[in-house]
């Protein structure tokens, strides 16, 4: 299905990312598996990548560093030649409260999971544009459709990911890029493993589905967005959360 083309997954050596990237991989894409700190985890994804017969490079760079960036897309220009597929994935959490929350905890959390998207996004358009040819899938959440308490600050990220993704639609739409976003539920990562059970109990509640989510469960919904089956949708934000948005 993605035979041909090349995707970067930022944040792509664990959790969501890794199966982002595996499952790209296994549809016929070349995949760039960006990571910022953990060399190890990444070169595991480029491990499963290539015993499956799929084709991986590794780079590294942090999102939230505009210089970063930069230098990211310099090398996939120079070593690549071109980007089909952009998934905007990399993000942390910094949990709290309010009124006990901190300028450094809103800051970074800000950094990474807003203004990396937007880095991305920037270099990725030119590559794109020039293309007139690119699909880009920005990884959201619920948190920035429905809200959640103790994450004012990825709510406030995730959000502003949703509405950069249907402003970009509108201005690349003419050249042939589509533009979506996803808002992944509770799915079973690293960011979720060390919930309290009770707080796993009231979540499991509100999922009409009545587990959480894995994430082949968004992995799957990328490989849609990021084919040319999906040539007829931009602008939207696809929610892959067992229905709790019902």
């Amino acid at each position: 299905m993605l035979e041909g083309k090349t995707a970067l997954v930022t944040g792509g050596s664990r959790g969501i990312g890794r199966a982002i990237a595996v499952a790209l991989a296994k549809n016929g894409a070349t995949v760039i598996i960006n990571y910022c700190g953990s060399l190890e985890a990444a070169k595991e994804t480029e491990e499963i990548i290539k015993n499956n017969g799929g084709r991986a490079y590794l780079l590294q760079g942090d999102v939230a560093s505009s210089s970063d960036v930069e230098r990211m897309f310099a090398w996939i220009a120079e070593n690549v030649k071109r980007l089909d597929i952009l998934v905007n994935n990399a993000g942390i959490t910094r949990d709290n409260l309010i009124l006990k929350m901190t300028d450094e905890e809103y800051n970074q959390v800000i950094d990474t999971n807003l203004k990396g998207v937007f880095y991305c996004l920037k270099h990725a358009s030119r590559m794109m544009l020039k293309q007139r040819y690119g699909k880009i899938v920005n990884i959201s959440s619920i948190s920035g459709i429905h809200g959640n308490p103790g994450q004012v600050n990825y709510s406030a990220a995730k959000a502003g990911v949703i509405g950069m993704t249907k402003t970009l639609a509108r201005e690349l739409s003419s050249r042939n890029i589509n533009v979506n976003a996803i808002a992944p539920g509770y799915i079973n990562t690293d960011m979720t493993v060390h919930l309290k059970e009770e707080i796993k109990a009231k979540a499991l509640e509100t999922i009409p589905l009545k587990r959480f989510g894995e994430g082949e469960d968004i992995a799957e919904a990328v490989v849609f967005l990021a084919s040319d089956k999906a040539s007829y949708i931009t602008g939207q934000v696809l929610s892959v959360d067992g229905g709790m948005g019902i």
